[in-house]
């Protein structure tokens, strides 16, 4: 198989596998309506089984992103797809509610390596003129996989038990393993992968003495509860100020993940495209996260707009805009860390965003009980905004050679 071709089908596999990641995690919110009518799981056990599944993915964001530098992104990708593929499958086999909670538990620590894999795998097979647009496509697989979860779902379940939903997906994610393994454990030589790893891997100490890694890690930080926000409140949000109906609200929601996607894609090539037309590498990715943060400041406004339809459209305007900012945001770790430490800050960020949106959506509902949405909706315009000062005057050169000293 040429590279130019292989590029293209690993493109297409990392794709694959992050839809099947966020599909993989949101079965269970359609699944456990029948699940509830076979076994009792309360409101409350409901909460652990979630709370299981952020807390081992928090933790496996960074101890995979660290294990896949060490290892290789290759075989660190395949054991965590196979992990997390595995416990789906279990899913299928549940009859307690501590089962549900273990394989819960599993399923997230699967997943922790997604992200930080993905990032790796990119950093190894492309240039920084193709970089992020390469992002942007194993990123927004993600989306897509969210937006045809809930119906997929559905089908499988009204077709062949709640079961079904879990199994089949699983069985497509250790088939996935197998094509993985197969496509490249033979291609380690590759003059792509040799000229990219050719630097030592920097020891943990290392890169935490490094102010471009907190800076990093405090963006994310910052930034990844808006996200949130949007994926477990907005759907309230719509029925409880708007008056949405529940049917109103399925028809309406996917449309911001439908355009999380569609940026995650565009806001790579665009970053790419300025730097073929001759923009340094920093100043392309700064550019993107810039004008991102510039869309978000809408945010606010859905608050205020008269009708349930421009609310979402706003929403979407959001997730557009985190779309592009998140493609260049992991980009610019790759360009400034290279690929033998891009796994490791990738996973040390992701953890940092899931801590705070663990930490901080309690908060979210004592805000929402004692002054509604408003303040909220008024903090994510002001979030990415923030994000991009720190980025602007704390990383003014997101070049590889001006960064990490290796150990």
């Amino acid at each position: 198989m040429n590279p130019s071709l292989l590029r293209k089908v690993i493109l297409a596999m990392l794709f694959i596998t992050t839809g099947l990641s966020f599909l993989d995690r949101q079965v269970l919110s359609v699944a456990i309506l029948k699940m509830q009518q076979e076994f009792t799981i309360t409101d409350i056990q409901y909460g652990f089984v979630n709370t299981a599944f952020l807390v081992s993915y928090a933790i496996m964001f960074s101890v995979s992103g660290r294990l896949i530098d060490k290892m290789g992104s290759t075989l660190g990708l395949a054991i965590s797809v196979g992990i997390w593929s595995l416990a789906n499958i279990l899913h299928g086999t549940v009859t307690t509610v501590y089962q549900l909670i273990a394989f819960r538990f599993l399923l997230g620590a699967g997943e922790g390596g997604c992200f930080p894999g993905a990032a790796k795998v990119v950093a190894e097979w492309f240039d920084e003129r193709r970089r992020a647009l390469a992002n942007g496509i194993a990123i927004g697989g993600s989306a897509i996989g969210a937006v045809i979860a809930p119906p997929l779902t559905i089908w499988m379940t009204a077709a062949m038990g709640w079961q079904a939903g879990f199994v089949l997906p699983g069985l497509v994610g250790l088939i996935w393993v197998g094509g993985w393994l197969l496509l490249l454990r033979r291609r380690q030589g590759s003059a792509v992968r040799q000229s990219s790893a050719s630097s030592p891997l920097p020891s943990l100490g290392t890169l935490l003495q490094n102010r471009r890694v907190w800076i990093f890690i405090l963006i994310r930080f910052l930034l990844d509860p808006v996200l949130y926000f949007i994926m477990f409140w907005a759907p309230k949000y719509l029925s409880s100020q708007r008056g949405a109906s529940f049917e109103a609200v399925g028809k309406l929601f996917w449309i911001p993940f439908l355009a999380l996607g569609i940026s995650n894609i565009f806001g790579g090539w665009l970053s790419d495209r300025l730097i073929r037309s001759g923009m340094t590498t920093g100043r392309a990715r700064k550019t993107i996260m810039g004008a991102a943060a510039a869309l978000t400041m809408a945010a606010p406004f859905i608050a205020v707009v008269s009708t349930v339809e421009a609310a979402v459209i706003l929403m979407a305007v959001i997730l557009f805009a985190h779309g592009c900012w998140i493609t260049n945001y992991i980009t610019a770790i790759t360009d400034t860390f290279g690929s033998n430490a891009t796994s490791t800050v990738v996973g040390l960020s992701g953890t940092a965003g899931a801590v705070s949106s663990l930490l901080i959506n309690p908060l979210m509902g004592v805000i929402i009980q004692n002054s509604g949405y408003r303040p909220l909706w008024i903090g994510c315009g002001c979030m990415y905004p923030l994000g991009f000062l720190l980025l602007a005057f704390f990383i003014r050169n997101t070049r590889q050679r001006a960064t990490v000293p290796a150990v």
